[in-house]
């Protein structure tokens, strides 16, 4: 096909000044974002906002997914001073929403969600009223991982399916769809206030039949937001091809297509990624809580 971007994937970078002041920021406080390792293209969009995607555990990821531009190896070190750092820096920054991601520490006996877990408390403590949402490996399935991070009780947890189930194994060979969806329903049993998420690409060569079938996986595994964006290459030899830029109006019609079956909140379109406009879906909640809490007094 032809690589050329269509005009609907081209966009410009704002606010250079903001975005600076960011940067100095996570450096400063010796900090990886997933915006800068995994090159996302709303870097300037977010940035200029001062809201970013803290990656914790490292930059090195243990595993060789066929989307990802995080660099991939063998980790040497644990740093367990960054829930510290994460925390105080979110404070800085004066943020109401942050999300904490990670590479994948596969070779970790509890795979890093004892950081998960202190990073999330350690937000909790220095902003209070902050809404933490996670993003997790799929910690191989271990049910003691992921309630440790349950435990520490995020608003929100995500955890990304990706793609559907037959190009599963191509687009990330080191997990299982059946896995993440069984991740999600176990967080819900765990603690069902906590809020589940998850999200998807499009353009790897799935069908429309697909896309519907992985959205009724997800809402039948009990989430209520899904993020359903572009697949992008970051690499021209070492990443996956993009098979279709799919137009705009069609993920219209996927978000539709999830709103009709129950998500509480669906975002779809080229730009969409697992944290962009994150914001949106807690104000929602919040908006939904307030409302409830009206009627309740009424």
């Amino acid at each position: 096909m032809n690589s050329r971007l269509p005009e609907w994937l081209k966009k410009r970078v704002s606010s250079p000044e903001t975005v600076q002041l960011v940067d100095s920021m996570v450096r400063d406080a010796k900090l990886h974002t997933v915006c800068e390792s995994a090159r996302c293209p709303n870097i300037g969009e977010c940035w200029s906002k001062k809201t970013a995607t803290f990656m914790i555990l490292g930059d090195i990821c243990t595993r060789s997914c066929g989307f990802c531009a995080i660099k991939v190896g063998k980790p040497t070190h644990l740093d367990t001073d960054e829930p510290r750092r994460v925390a105080e820096t979110a404070k800085q920054m004066r943020l109401r929403h942050v999300v904490v991601t990670s590479v994948a520490r596969d070779e970790l006996p509890d795979e890093g969600s004892g950081i998960f877990a202190d990073t999330i408390r350690a937000l909790h403590e220095q902003i209070p009223g902050i809404i933490v949402e996670v993003l997790t490996p799929d910690f191989k399935g271990k049910r003691w991982c992921i309630k440790r991070v349950v435990d520490a009780h995020p608003e929100i947890y995500n955890h990304n399916i990706e793609t559907v189930e037959r190009l599963s194994p191509t687009v990330r060979p080191q997990a299982k769809y059946e896995r993440t969806l069984d991740l999600l329903r176990t967080v819900k049993k765990m603690d069902n206030t906590i809020h589940t998420k998850s999200g998807m690409m499009l353009g790897l060569g799935e069908t429309h039949e697909e896309i519907v079938r992985t959205l009724c996986d997800l809402r039948y595994a009990g989430v209520e937001a899904v993020t359903i964006g572009q697949y992008l290459r970051p690499t021209t030899t070492q990443h996956l091809p993009v098979v279709e830029y799919v137009h705009p109006d069609r993920f219209a019609e996927y978000e539709r297509i999830g709103e009709e079956m129950g998500f509480l909140f669906v975002a779809s379109g080229p730009f969409v990624r697992s944290s962009y406009n994150a914001e949106k879906f807690s104000e929602k909640l919040m908006a939904d809580r307030l409302s409830s809490v009206q009627l309740t007094v009424v």
